[in-house]
């Protein structure tokens, strides 16, 4: 009997394995060791953010609900900044710039379980992502020797990729090589007007 125990789950974990058979063995370990998205970026809204959505914590309250807010400090490409996150069961998932006019300026998706507009999920790696290194520029300042590219169909979405260990030049995109194990850090929406 105990033959059976052991033997049975193995083939049931093959059975479930060639029903699972994935297009490239690259969308196999993204779906594998990724969680699942709680929210997601899209080019009209940034989970339920929009371009009419006001910044201040009673406008966002009302936007994210279940979600807690929290001020924090960010870096962003030129600068650090304190702004608020909002927090899912907490998890921090968004970090919510504000603009010069009251509004959202922009909003980084900083969570795993945040998806971007083509599922793009933070851990990713860029071979994963599907993207090109031509889709994408050098970050600047505080995101040097970054790769912060375009996302596929969202021309307001931008998505940040660090390269571990990378030691430069700092002024290009990382070497083809060095980009294919670059990792998703943040997806940036910013609203269209």
């Amino acid at each position: 009997m105990l033959r059976l125990r052991t033997a049975f789950p193995a083939l049931c974990l093959t059975v479930l394995l060639a029903a699972c058979q994935p297009d490239s063995q690259n969308d196999f370990i993204a779906a594998a060791s990724l969680p699942q998205p709680v929210t997601a970026i899209r080019t009209e809204r940034a989970a339920t953010i929009t371009p009419e959505t006001r910044y201040g914590s009673r406008a966002l309250k009302n936007a994210l609900p279940g979600y807690e807010l929290e001020g924090v400090q960010i870096a962003v490409e030129d600068r650090t900044l304190w702004t608020l996150a909002a927090f899912h069961n907490g998890e921090q998932m968004l970090q919510i710039l504000k603009g010069d006019d009251g509004a959202v300026s922009a909003v980084h998706g900083v969570s795993q379980r945040v998806a971007g507009p083509n599922g793009e999920q933070i851990g990713m790696t860029f071979v994963e992502s599907g993207l090109r290194r031509s889709e994408c520029r050098v970050g600047r300042n505080l995101w040097r020797g970054m790769a912060v590219c375009q996302a596929r169909n969202a021309q307001n979405v931008k998505l940040v990729f660090s390269v571990p260990g990378y030691e430069g030049p700092f002024d290009q995109i990382p070497e083809p090589a060095q980009l294919r194990t670059a990792t998703l850090q943040r997806i940036v929406w910013t609203p269209e007007n």
